[in-house]
Order: structure tokens, then sequence, then C-alpha cells
């Protein structure tokens, strides 16, 4: 299938051929519910995901963290559901059931044989659309956030990860933490969380996506004989929640440094700037420069710092697009003794690509790689269904895997080149997590680092 398809929020209904003989259709209710499926050929599973379009960045009118919150209040009962009662009704089909909190985003999900769908979207109709937020659960799981958080804090690299996305994008609500912070957690209030539920969770704000073995009539009569049988009123009210503005952010992209003093025994180094929004052309470029960067054992990070000096067990790049910001960035886990010959290393195969662009072998591999892993990543319902409702949430346009193969075919040599010169043209910022000498990372950085415990 090519070229690929715009999800306009006007069109009622469409339905079109995608790779693999699937058909993806999509209805958008009256109500401004939409609702878009993935018909594959001889599956015998069904994922299910019920999403809206809030996340940590959307929390100026409520304590930090309240998202994450909501999403855990939502297991934990009904009217006509007890949080046991949720958990055995796909424990004792053998399904899965599971929900994440992004930045952007929500989701409700699950995973059936095809025969429990019906019972999965009545499960996850009752959750989104009439949570009781009991106030006893309120505080149990208060406290179950707060050991999450504290099970996160114990971990080197997530603390790497999320001080490196605060130190690159600041202020911006997207810098800050999904979850919170317990000072945040805990100043949380019931009525706040309820009124964020009320404000965001309606049928113009909802999103249902089907991957799998579906019935696309079927699912739009079950999602909605759901939702109304949970209280939701789905008469023609709304027109479908508008997508967010991809405008540029506007973000200080000066460079900075962080040490986090932790008694560990090998610390965790974390280089980013400004990388591509969600809607950006030039995402395969991306995609090739990371591979090449940092993708994989062949990639240049691996060689050079792993396979070549022995300087670290894990090494890689990352990257994050979101609809007005992006980042990219490259970490690694290695003694402190080595951290500023590390972080010396990573600036300098950036800056190599940047001065030297890649070979046309290195592009060849990316490319037979990102095909290899697309089609397997396809052979599951669950990467289909959240390709689903990412397209329709974020960019605003189905990409199918021709059409991502495609796009990638176009990228030369000389694209990654110019992406990589722009990447270093912005100074990168560094946070280190470990037992560190004050000032380790200064002389690789070039900036005056703060220390913090």
């Amino acid at each position: 299938m090519s070229p690929a398809i715009a999800f306009d929020l006007s069109t009622a209904e469409m339905s079109f051929q995608a790779s693999g003989d699937a058909t993806v259709s999509r209805t958008v209710h009256p109500s401004g519910l939409r609702i878009l499926s993935e018909s594959v050929p001889g599956a015998l599973s069904t994922s299910i995901g019920f999403w809206i379009a809030v996340g940590s960045r959307d929390e100026d009118s409520v304590a930090y963290g309240s998202t994450h919150f909501l999403e855990h209040l939502l297991f934990k009962g009904t009217p006509r559901r007890s949080a046991l009662d949720i958990a055995v009704a796909f424990d004792q089909v053998g399904g899965e059931h599971n929900a994440l909190t992004a930045k952007e985003h929500t989701c409700y999900y699950a995973k059936v044989q095809d025969h429990d769908l019906a019972m999965a979207i009545e499960v996850l109709a009752d959750m989104v659309a009439s949570s009781v937020i009991d106030p006893s659960e309120f505080e149990v799981e208060r406290q179950v956030i707060l050991e999450e958080l504290a099970m996160a804090d114990d971990d080197p690299s997530d603390v790497a990860h999320e001080r490196i996305t605060e130190t690159v994008l600041r202020d911006h609500p997207l810098g800050r933490p999904i979850g919170g912070n317990p000072e945040t957690i805990r100043a949380s209030t019931r009525d706040s969380v309820l009124e964020h539920y009320a404000r965001y969770y309606q049928p113009h704000e909802l999103v249902v996506t089907a991957a799998g073995a579906v019935d696309h009539r079927e699912l739009v009569t079950l999602v909605t004989d759901a939702l109304s049988a949970s209280g939701w009123d789905l008469g023609p009210a709304k027109a479908p929640a508008s997508r967010r503005s991809d405008a540029t952010a506007s973000i200080d992209r000066d460079a900075r440094n962080l040490v986090v003093n932790r008694p560990l025994e090998q610390a965790v180094v974390a280089l980013a700037t400004h990388g591509l929004r969600a809607t950006d052309e030039r995402r395969p470029a991306l995609a090739v420069l990371s591979s090449v960067l940092g993708g994989g054992m062949s990639s240049r990070l691996f060689q050079e710092i792993r396979e070549r000096r022995g300087l670290a067990y894990s090494v890689y790049s990352f990257q994050s697009s979101y609809a007005d910001a992006g980042m990219f960035g490259m970490a690694a886990g290695t003694s402190p003794a080595h951290v500023s010959e590390v972080a010396g290393l990573m600036t300098q195969e950036l800056s190599s690509i940047a001065e030297n662009g890649i070979t046309p072998e290195e592009l060849a591999r990316v490319r037979g790689n990102i095909a290899g892993a697309s089609a397997l990543a396809l052979e599951s319902s669950d990467t289909r269904m959240m390709r689903l409702g990412r397209s329709e949430l974020s960019t605003g346009e189905f990409v199918d895997r021709d059409e991502g193969l495609l796009r990638l075919s176009r990228v030369e040599t000389e694209d990654v080149r110019a992406l990589a010169q722009e990447i270093v043209s912005t100074p990168l910022s560094a946070v280190v997590v470990g037992a560190v000498k004050d000032g380790i990372v200064d002389g690789v950085m070039n900036q005056d680092t703060p220390q913090v415990s």
C-alpha cells in the first residue's frame, strides 16, 4: 500500500488495504468518538486499546503526575465491577490487560482470544467511562505510586533518562517526569484528579483501536453499546478533539551538565540535545542516523566503546519525538573513572558522522535492519493496534510498512550527514548518575556541572 493515508477528522468512514492483506477501517462516530481497526487474515487473537489524548504534558491545572495517578485508579473499580472483578475477567480467559501513560496520551489495552473480544471491550469501556475513584482506594494507590517512583529512583538508567529529559527540555511541560515526583503525588487530591477525569474522559476525546481477528462493523457496535451501558451519552455533541499543534516549541537550546551523586559501582552517562518533531519529514533520516550511531551491535558506538576498548557493556543512541519538540541522545554505563573518556568518544562518533557522513554499506545495512525489524514487529497484533492509535492521535496519517520502507529508501548518505550537522550545531547536554568526581565531564562538555544527590 502506498502512499500514506490521511486521517481527516471530518471523514466519517474509510477503509483501505494495508500490507499483508490486512484491512484498515475507521469510523468517526457522531459523538466525536473515533474507532479504528486492522483486520489481519489468519489471526486468532485481538489487541484492543482505549486511548485518551492526554498525558503528563497536560497537567497545568492539577498536580504533576495526576494523569498517571488516574491511570492506576481506573483499575480500582466501577459501579458494576470491583478491582478483583476486572482482574479476574482477563485472568480467567488467559488474556492480558494493562495501561500506559505517556507524555501526550494514555492508553488502556488488552489482548485476548478472538471470542473474548466482547468481554475485553465491555470491561475496558466500563473502566474508562465509569470509574468510581473510591476515596480509600485513592489513598492505597497513592502509596503504590510512591513505591513505583522509589523503584525507578533506584535504577540509575531511569534516573539518567529522566534527568537528561529535564535538562534538555527545561521547563517545557514535556520536560516533566510522567509519574510526577513524591512531593506532587503526596500533594495530589481526589477532587483534582476527578476534575481531570471529567474534563478529558469524554467521547470526543476517545480513540479506540483494535487489530488482529476483528470485524469492524461488529467492533463499532460493541464499543458504542459498552460505552452507553457504562453511562456515556453518545449523542451528536462535539467534533473529534483536535490534534496538537506541531508548531515548534520555544525552548532554550543552550547546553547544561548535571551530576547525580549515587554510591554505585557503575556510572550512567547520557548526552542529548534537541531532535525532531513527530511530523518532521526527516524522521527516516534520523532513524538511519540513530541506527548507524548506536542502534545495535554493528553500530559505531558499540564497536568503538565496547568491542575495541571494553569501556561499557551497554551503549546506545535514543530518540523521542512529540508534537512540537523532540530529543536525540546517546547513553552508556561505564565505571566512574571512564565517564569522561566515554563521553568524549560518544561526541567524537557523532561529530564524525556530521563531518564525513556514513558509508553506503552502513546505509544498506540499516535499510535491511529496519525492513526486517518492522516485518517481525508487525507479526504482533499489539504493534498494529499501537500503530493505529499513534497514527490517529499524533501524526494524523497511517503509514503502512510498504510506505515506510519507500520513505526509508529515499534517504541518502548526504541526508544523514546534513541532519547530523544540524544536531551537533546545538551543544550536547550531559547527565551523569553515579559516584563520580566533581567536574568529571566539564572538560568534555565545556560547562560547569552542578551536583545533586
